[in-house]
């Protein structure tokens, strides 16, 4: 029974340490690459003026109103 709990600690931490590691580059490559992609692809084609007056003249802008 002696050193039971150094013992059973290297293998929790070891086994924490992988778990997390393991969980942070499924979120890398599963979340936030394809949401970098996806902004990429969003903005190559976006045109903020063309948004702009589709809002404007929605009237969803106080600032501006719709002609």
């Amino acid at each position: 029974m002696r050193r039971l709990l150094a013992r059973r600690m290297k293998f929790h931490l070891l086994g924490a340490f992988l778990v997390s590691m393991g969980c942070a580059a499924i979120y890398k490559f599963g979340v936030a690459e394809p949401r970098k992609r996806a902004y990429a692809e969003f903005y190559k084609n976006y045109d903020p003026m063309k948004d702009f007056e589709a809002m404007k003249a929605a009237g969803v802008l106080e600032c501006a109103p719709p002609k």
